[in-house]
């Protein structure tokens, strides 16, 4: 037996015909000096099947828990049940859940499916996925169609906010990738048309180039690492800290408050940035025509002018729409299905700005290949 008035007490308790008693007594506290456990547990050379714990204690913390899964171990160990008898309600719970399993092991282990289960299983993913995208789109239809009956609930100040964003803050990395690829386009095409002494054609393959293709696309591929994996992080980080559980259950639809202005913005900047990027690519070229084969401005400016049409311009325009509706779909997508922990918002924006990229060249092949047959 060890045990004093203020300190920690721990003793056994035998009587003819009882079973074996270990009581546990005294201030079960950190910094109170405790008994020996194994040396009191083993003292018993012969314990019973059953083994009765009697807690009496006058204060307790975590010591008196560790001192109780320390005696469930060693009774495990040694195939004896114990019989608890006056646990505090505190102890008793804390003692359910420091027994319960982990929930790695009661995860039930991944059956082997064989091919035509998996591909089961994929298809039934990918319905899912159709069927998630589809309501969205729905919803998203909809608040657009109360928005142009003056019954949506859309802020004006997030759209004008949404249009700041995308639009005069995307100026500068915008007009620096234009005049590039405008460099890029004039350099590669005049190595080829050198050789048959029709430089004065960088115009036109720029002009061509710039206004129908890589205006619109170039602009795209920026907003789609800019503003849509934007997006797709903000609205998922709303969703990871239940904001946007939060506004639900105020009544307030998220796709009238959170996506609706983003996409506007996107309809609204998009155009303005692809034009401006077309002239500034036509700028990149006119620095190469007019550094390295003398091409004066006005002869310049005059072939792109003879090359270019209205069409050419509508074209790109055109592409600009559906790519502005698809970064600010995708991005907003991915974003409201976003799990619940940062890895999900990180990985919400990699899928966002990956899907986005993809959707915008198939689309731009499938609108080139349309204008192409239509020729346009």
């Amino acid at each position: 037996m060890v045990e004093g008035e203020q300190g920690a007490g721990l003793h056994w308790s035998v009587a003819d015909g009882q079973p074996a008693r270990l009581r546990v007594d005294g201030a079960w506290l950190l910094q109170v000096a405790k008994p020996d456990l194994e040396a009191i547990w083993y003292s018993q050379r012969q314990l019973p099947a059953q083994v009765q714990v009697e807690v009496a204690v006058a204060a307790w913390d975590s010591s008196l828990l560790a001192l109780l899964r320390r005696l469930q171990r060693l009774a495990m160990a040694q195939d004896v049940e114990l019989l608890w008898h006056g646990l505090p309600d505190g102890v008793e719970r804390l003692l359910q859940m420091a027994a319960k399993p982990s929930t790695q092991a009661l995860e039930a282990p991944v059956p082997a499916y064989g091919p035509v289960a998996r591909l089961g299983l994929l298809l039934l993913g990918v319905l899912a996925s159709v069927a998630q995208t589809c309501r969205f789109l729905g919803e998203l239809v909809l608040a657009l169609g109360r928005q142009l009956r003056g019954r949506g609930r859309m802020r004006r100040g997030d759209f004008w906010l949404a249009l700041q964003q995308c639009g005069p803050g995307a100026l500068p990395i915008v007009a620096l990738i234009a005049i590039l690829v405008g460099l890029i386009l004039a350099f590669v095409g005049a190595a080829q048309l050198q050789a048959f002494g029709a430089q004065l054609y960088i115009a036109n393959m720029v002009a061509i180039g710039m206004t129908r293709e890589m205006g619109a696309l170039m602009t795209a591929v920026i907003m789609a690492g800019r503003t849509g994996a934007a997006y797709a992080a903000e609205l998922g980080s709303m969703q990871a800290n239940e904001e946007i559980d939060a506004l639900k259950t105020f009544g307030f639809p998220p796709l009238e408050f959170l996506v609706l202005p983003r996409v506007l913005a996107l309809l609204v900047s998009m155009p303005l940035l692809c034009v401006f990027a077309d002239a500034l690519g036509i700028l990149g070229g006119f620095i190469i025509g007019s550094g390295l084969f003398d091409i004066s401005a006005q002869l310049y400016l005059k072939q792109s002018l003879e090359m270019l049409s209205l069409s050419d311009f509508l074209v790109g325009i055109g592409k600009s729409l559906v790519f502005a509706v698809l970064i600010g779909l995708i991005g907003c997508h991915y974003g409201l299905a976003c799990g619940r922990n940062a890895q999900a918002v990180g990985q919400a924006t990699t899928r966002a700005v990956v899907s986005i990229i993809v959707a915008l060249v198939v689309s731009d092949a499938l609108i080139t290949l349309i204008c192409t047959r239509l020729g346009v």
